[in-house]
This record gives structure tokens, C-alpha cells and sequence, in this order.
């Protein structure tokens, strides 16, 4: 069984970061393990919430798994707080890092042209620099525009514009960089990605519904991964991704009294197990 380490942090409620890593990748079949970098009452979407900053244990996690001799087949970091703990997570980048696996990073710090509360352009720059040690990034495209320090123009681009996007952030170091949120057509989204190595394009897209909830950006990046450890190329992982983000939504809107904080990921699980065993492997 393939492992996977994921460090970011967790809700007691909050339908985001660790609380959907852990269940999207156990019920994809891989071992879902977690360095928290931080434990909150709720997420910050809430009016309030009570947080509880977890970097001095992040080392002491680190060396226990080092001297037990544990390793991973994928690295995968989302949400990441503050300065310290992006060097802190370079560090566990560092310890665990092998010829065998991957780094996939979520660089969550921003959407819909703004970075979120407690970030600005020296924090977007450091995780910019966290980013280029890792194999496969996922950003959306404001994160991506922060990342490159170019102005956001919201939906006026057209496809030059987010291939040039891709390899420039390539350019920075990472293997294969996905885009997220990317739209041609008013009823389409889904991704664009670009491979460094063989410098070839791949789009897909899925409905563009009209409701947005959160938490939809650790859905696709979790499935991402966890369809990776079944052998899965990179493209089919990303159809598989989007298509379970979209069905997560769809399911969501089917429950009258769904809960604002987050999508109902729990019960299109099923129909994403069905996907996995139906999507052709190399």
C-alpha cells in the first residue's frame, strides 16, 4: 500500500485541509498520514474560531518518523500558515525527499484576486520558494499570478496567457504544474497543465456550475494525489479530480440543508471508487 504524508492543518469542524485529505486518500486505497500544522475549533471562513499553532512540534514529529525509519511514496503540503512553519516544511521537504517519490504542493494562500487574511506578496514570494522544491504544484490562478508577481486580470485571458503562466512557473523548478479554475467557455472549468520535461499541454474541463463552496480546492488536490498512487498518469489523475470535485458540488446542492463551510465530498466517495476502477492505467 502506497503512504502518503500530508502536512497542513486540521478543523475540529470545517470541511477543508486535513479533514478531507484524510478520508479522499484512505478510501482511494493509500495510507493517509498527517504532520498538523496547526489545530483549529473551525476553519477561518468562520466568524470566529479558536487556533492552535503546532510549528515547535513539527520537528519533533519529523525526527520521531526519521528515527523509526519511516518513509513516503508522496509529500503532499496544502494550507501552510506562516513564514516559519514554510521553513519548516522545507526542512521535512529535505528529510523525506527520495529518487522514488513526489512532492505534490498546494500553494492555498489566495483566490478570486486576493490573498487570504494574514498573507501578503513576501509571504506569496516565500511560498513561491517552497514551491520550486516540489515535483507537481497545483495552483489556482491568482496563487499563480502572486507566485510570478504579475497582475490578476481576472477572466480576461485567454489560452497564451495560461500557458505562458505554466511554463514560467515551471521555470522556477517544479517538474509538472497544474493550473486550477481555468475557463474558456461560460459553462466549462476544470485545469490546464504543463509537463516541464516533454514541454507538452494538457486541458480538461467539466461543468462550471454556478455555486462555489470551500474546500473544493483540497478535494481536487486530494483525489490528484491519491489517484497518483494507483499508477494512474498524471492526465487521467486530473480527470478523475475534477470530475469528483464536480460531483462533490452536485451532491452538495442535492442536500437542502447542506452546510455552507464546505462540500458533501462524504457521499460522492462511492461514485469516485467506481471512476477509479473504470480509468485506464499506463
Amino acid at each position: 500500500m502506497k503512504r502518503i504524508l500530508s502536512v497542513q492543518d486540521i478543523s475540529c469542524v470545517g470541511k477543508c485541509s486535513l479533514t478531507v485529505a484524510l478520508p479522499v486518500i484512505s478510501a482511494m486505497g493509500a495510507e493517509a498520514c498527517v504532520i498538523p500544522t496547526a489545530v483549529l475549533s473551525c476553519h477561518t471562513a468562520f466568524s470566529d474560531f479558536t487556533f492552535y499553532d503546532l510549528t515547535s512540534e513539527i520537528e519533533r514529529i519529523t525526527h520521531m518518523l526519521k528515527k523509526q525509519n519511516i518513509d513516503f511514496d508522496a509529500i503532499y503540503t496544502g494550507y501552510i500558515g506562516s513564514y516559519e512553519q514554510i521553513d519548516v516544511v522545507e526542512k521535512i521537504f529535505e528529510e523525506f525527499k527520495t529518487d522514488k517519490n513526489i512532492i505534490i504542493a498546494d500553494p492555498a494562500m489566495a483566490d478570486y484576486g486576493e490573498l487570504y487574511k494574514g498573507f501578503d506578496r513576501n509571504f506569496a514570494a516565500k511560498m513561491t520558494e517552497l514551491c520550486s522544491k516540489a515535483d507537481i504544484i497545483v495552483p489556482n490562478i491568482t496563487e499563480a499570478c502572486y507566485m510570478l508577481d504579475i497582475p490578476y486580470i481576472g477572466e480576461k485571458y485567454d489560452r497564451n496567457f495560461i500557458r505562458k503562466i505554466l511554463v514560467d512557473l515551471s521555470m522556477q523548478g517544479c517538474k509538472y504544474c497544474v493550473l486550477t479554475g481555468v475557463s474558456f467557455e461560460d459553462d466549462k472549468l476544470g485545469v490546464m497543465s504543463y509537463d516541464a520535461q516533454t514541454k507538452s499541454f494538457f486541458e480538461y474541463y467539466s461543468e462550471k456550475l454556478p455555486n462555489s463552496f470551500y474546500g473544493t480546492g483540497d478535494v481536487f488536490a486530494s483525489a490528484f494525489t491519491g489517484a497518483l498512487m494507483l499508477d494512474i498518469t498524471r492526465e487521467n489523475a486530473l480527470k478523475l479530480a475534477v470530475d469528483f470535485t464536480v460531483d462533490c458540488i452536485k451532491a452538495t446542492l442535492k442536500n437542502n440543508e447542506y452546510h455552507w463551510y464546505g462540500v458533501d465530498f462524504e457521499t460522492a466517495i462511492p461514485k469516485l471508487i467506481e471512476k477509479i476502477k473504470g480509468t485506464e492505467k499506463p
